[in-house]
């Protein structure tokens, strides 16, 4: 970050002395006022829940652009990603900052490849749940578990270690989720293959059976590679800024990733996909496409309780960039099942145009969001509701990685300390039990 020859001042009503605070600019976004000795010097916290104008860091990996709609991997846009590259291009992006030659891209499709198979005793950890049980509650579990089998690469300070970290979680999070998904339906665990692709493997663990041999659809594939593309990262979001949080005390990068899945599982987070499929299959139970119009009157009376799934973002006033690439990678899914007329997209479709004709949308800037779209791929591909959370969970594993890796690169770095505004008791004397 570059200092500003701006100056921030802050003055009080009653007279005090006022005080100066340097500002910094980034390379791109809005610039920041360092508060850093604002405490020391006033004796004074600043308020800011949610952190919705504090910059807990400085990062190089992620840029976002709500108001236009834009974001930006190690500054290129999110859409010539999707269409150009594939996830371990991105991966490598993300983490190392650069796009991958042919030579580099070789050799980290290699690593990746050769670490997915996970330590034989990890089968009778996950034997240990029920097998009803909420699969991020499995994966919560089997990520934080990953220290007690990989402890020889989980000294922070070693950069050789973070990196073989960094490796491991990323090659063995889609061997978890398909050991999840299969120990759910009383299915044989799939081992991994290497000659298939990072996405091709996934797939095939998670729907391969020992009776017959699974091809890999082409087009199936290459939906599912650029879902995890589009959800790899997302700038400091609430399972990013946990990592972060937990990882800032020194903790190893299993348990870290295991509280960014923690985070991730709640229905405000990385749960909207969920409810947004769950939204449009209860619209359809009730009517369909012809109930649509009475479903979107209800979501404007804010007395009828009825919410409207998929559609706004914490961040993005503008359309969700990843949504517009979502949208023609449903209508590729859809046509190359021979799902065109899918009721569900149908719905979706109808639903999208009222939102972008209709004045009380549009107001609201109520555009559709990546979760639109990706639910209905996801049903399609054969992915259960349940599971796409913990789908989530593997592709935003490289954007957790990286973040983590940053923040302990960072010479600034410190452990998270959030303050408070208090707003309990005054101090007050314990009384003898008899008089209470």
């Amino acid at each position: 970050m570059k200092l500003s020859d701006r100056k921030a001042t802050l003055s009080f009503s009653d007279g005090g002395e006022a005080i100066e605070f340097p500002v910094y600019e980034g390379s791109v976004g809005p610039e920041v006022i360092d508060i850093r000795k604002l405490y020391g010097q006033t004796g004074m916290f600043t308020y800011d829940p949610g952190f919705l104008s504090t910059a807990a860091c400085a990062s190089g990996i992620t840029y976002i652009d709500g108001d236009k709609g834009e974001l930006l991997y190690r500054g290129y846009p999110i859409e010539q990603l999707a269409t150009n590259c594939d996830f371990l291009e991105t991966a490598y992006l993300i983490l190392n900052g650069e796009l991958p030659n042919a030579d580099q891209k070789a050799d980290f499709d290699h690593q990746v490849t050769h670490h997915t198979m996970v330590n034989e005793q990890m089968h009778f950890f996950l034997r240990g749940f029920r097998r009803d049980a909420h699969p991020m509650a499995v994966l919560t579990g089997l990520v934080g578990g990953m220290s007690a089998f990989y402890h020889d690469s989980t000294d922070i300070n070693n950069p050789r270690h973070r990196h073989i970290s960094a490796i491991r979680l990323i090659a063995k999070m889609p061997t978890l989720v398909a050991m999840a998904y299969k120990y759910s339906q009383g299915q044989p665990f799939i081992y991994p293959q290497n000659d298939l692709s990072y996405t091709g493997n996934f797939l095939r663990m998670m729907f391969a059976t020992p009776c017959e041999e699974y091809k890999v659809n082409p087009v199936v594939e290459r939906a599912l590679d650029r879902i995890f593309i589009l959800h790899a990262d997302h700038e400091q979001n609430a399972s990013t800024s946990t990592v972060r949080l937990c990882g800032s005390s020194g903790t190893n990068p299993f348990a870290a990733i295991a509280a960014g899945v923690a985070c991730l599982w709640g229905p405000a987070h990385g749960g909207a996909n969920e409810a947004c499929l769950n939204m449009l299959e209860e619209i359809q139970a009730n009517g369909g496409v012809a109930k649509v119009g009475e479903f979107m009157e209800k979501v404007k009376d804010k007395s009828s309780g009825v919410k409207l799934m998929g559609f706004g973002h914490r961040v993005y006033k503008n359309y969700d960039p990843r949504a517009k690439l979502m949208q023609q990678t449903c209508k590729e899914v859809l046509q190359a099942l021979g799902l065109e007329n899918d009721p569900l997209f149908k719905l979706s479709m109808e639903l999208e145009r009222i939102a972008l004709e209709d004045d009380y949308f549009v107001q609201r800037k109520l555009y559709p969001n990546v979760d639109f779209y990706s639910g209905i791929v996801q049903r399609a591909i054969g992915i259960p509701t349940s599971l796409f959370t913990a789908i989530f969970a593997l592709a935003r594993t490289v954007g957790w990685i990286a973040q983590w890796n940053e923040m302990l690169s960072d010479p600034e770095f410190k452990i998270g300390r959030p303050r408070q505004l208090f707003t309990g008791h005054e101090p007050r004397q314990v009384a003898e039990i008899g008089k209470r």
